[in-house]
């Protein structure tokens, strides 16, 4: 299976399997770090707005990168059972994990968009994009916060994603548009050449680059 070259490739690829949505009344909200990047090229295609959705996911006790659970922006906590006890995740490792992570999801939507009023989302499509889905956890609760918002419909875009995961994330009714579903899935950089760390700051200098409520140019 090929690998991209790196997130703006991906962003650009994905874009194309979008084009249905170009011109309509849609919001492309990408989740920090790296699916930012992804995002932005999404959007900038598609002539949409661009935001965030930011979400912060759970970790196993000895696997952090391995997702257990996630929380929403407004705090709800979505946990996978059956991942969590395959782990050995307890309820009260589960219940202070969470509590960090309500902290952090707070922080980092200060971090990244300061004191701006969030987008309205009510009667839009809402395109979610990352640059890669492991478990989908982190994507099922930014699909939770922003369906709380009435949306016409929400849309999650990804480069790469497990079709376990796929599948998952579509027994709810949410449309799922991914570009490769590899049957044997390790990490999500291994089906990218460069997939090196996004900072914070290049996150903010993307958002800043687009004004509260303007669209990009298609």
């Amino acid at each position: 299976m090929e690998p991209f070259r790196d997130r703006v490739e991906a962003g650009r690829e994905l874009a194309r399997a979008l084009s249905e949505y170009r011109g309509k009344d849609i919001i492309v909200l990408g989740m920090p770090r790296g699916g930012v990047v992804v995002a932005k090229e999404v959007a900038q295609s598609l002539g949409a707005q661009l935001d965030v959705v930011v979400t912060r996911k759970i970790g196993a006790p000895d696997e952090p990168e391995l997702a257990v659970g996630a929380v929403t922006q407004e705090g709800e906590v979505i946990i996978d059972r059956e991942v969590a006890e395959s782990v050995g995740a307890t309820a009260e490792y589960l219940e202070e994990e969470a509590s960090r992570k309500k902290l952090e999801v707070q922080e980092r939507m200060r971090s990244l968009r300061g004191d701006r009023p969030y987008p309205a989302l009510q009667g839009r499509t809402v395109i979610v994009v990352d640059d890669g889905i492991a478990t989908g956890n982190s994507v099922r609760a930014a699909v939770l916060s922003i369906r709380k918002r009435g949306p016409k419909a929400v849309v999650v875009a990804v480069p790469v994603a497990p079709p376990g995961s796929v599948e998952k994330l579509s027994r709810d009714g949410t449309r799922v548009v991914c570009l490769r579903q590899p049957s044997f899935f390790f990490a999500i950089g291994e089906y990218y050449r460069e997939f090196g760390q996004v900072e914070d700051a290049e996150v903010r200098r993307i958002l800043e680059g687009t004004a509260p409520g303007r669209r990009f140019k298609s």
